[in-house]
């Protein structure tokens, strides 16, 4: 075991949190689950496979994820989404550390599922993140959506071996949810940071961001599946900067 805490946000996540929590069996005595609202059986598979169960209210990503962290008995904390897992490599890799510099961050591979389909190019191609950190002196800004972990100048960053296994998304219906929500919510977020759209800026940031992941990051190679994803991502780029774009409008009508 590893003085590590584990800490996943969730809301409806039957299908996908027992993977999860199965995969950090043996890592660390403490797994934290803050449950924002569930209503099918997510709640009830936390407590059978022994995680702790925290339920709290839904304040947007970067928030709740620092209200979670808060409840975590050990201070080096590794945040896993309820759709990730981490492969026996990774495992490994953390119970091998010594987590003895609050100033060191750990970065972590990732590999990106479409389904079974494993996306080795494109947007998700290549993927990684900081996961392990220590809450003394790393935590989650306060961001609603695309939240990020604030880093002071002097962190170091160690890169583990081994990699989370996220499988992002299991069909299209479930893309097309996804991209519609954070669309709207990165608007918004944009829109409280004072920053503006256009028609140009909405048809052409989503043309460039179709040719930047299917042609020149490679999407095409992954198949069906890297066409769809690029194509998803394109339409995200325009729903944001559409709605953006809306939300400018309603501001400078009423003088805000």
């Amino acid at each position: 075991m590893q003085k590590v805490s584990v800490v996943i946000i969730c809301k409806n996540e039957e299908g996908e949190i027992g993977r999860c929590l199965q995969s950090v069996r043996g890592l660390t005595d403490d797994i934290v689950v803050l449950d924002n609202g569930s209503v099918d059986n997510t709640k009830n598979i936390v407590t059978k496979m022994g995680a702790r169960l925290v339920e709290e209210s839904w304040e947007g990503f970067g928030k709740t994820k620092n209200k979670a962290t808060r409840f975590a008995k050990y201070n080096w904390i590794l945040n896993l989404d309820a759709d990730e897992c981490v492969d026996e490599e990774l495992k490994n890799s953390i119970l091998s550390l010594p987590l003895t510099d609050e100033q060191e961050v750990f970065e972590i591979r990732f590999k990106n599922f479409f389904g079974k389909k494993y996306l080795r190019f494109g947007e998700w191609g290549g993927d990684k993140h900081i996961r392990l950190f220590n809450r003394n002196t790393v935590n989650w800004n306060e961001a609603n959506v695309h939240e990020g972990l604030v880093l002071s100048h002097d962190v170091k960053i160690t890169r583990l071996k081994g990699h989370v296994l996220h499988y992002t998304i299991r069909n299209i219906v479930e893309l097309d949810d996804k991209v519609v929500k954070y669309a709207l919510l990165s608007a918004e977020k944009y829109a409280e940071q004072g920053k503006k759209s256009s028609w140009i800026k909405m048809n052409g940031a989503a043309a460039f961001t179709f040719l930047k992941y299917y042609i020149f990051k490679l999407g095409f190679l992954d198949g069906r599946e890297g066409l769809i994803c690029a194509r998803k991502t394109s339409r995200y780029t325009f729903l944001k900067y559409a709605r953006l774009l809306e939300l400018n409008k309603t501001k400078n009508i009423n003088g805000k």
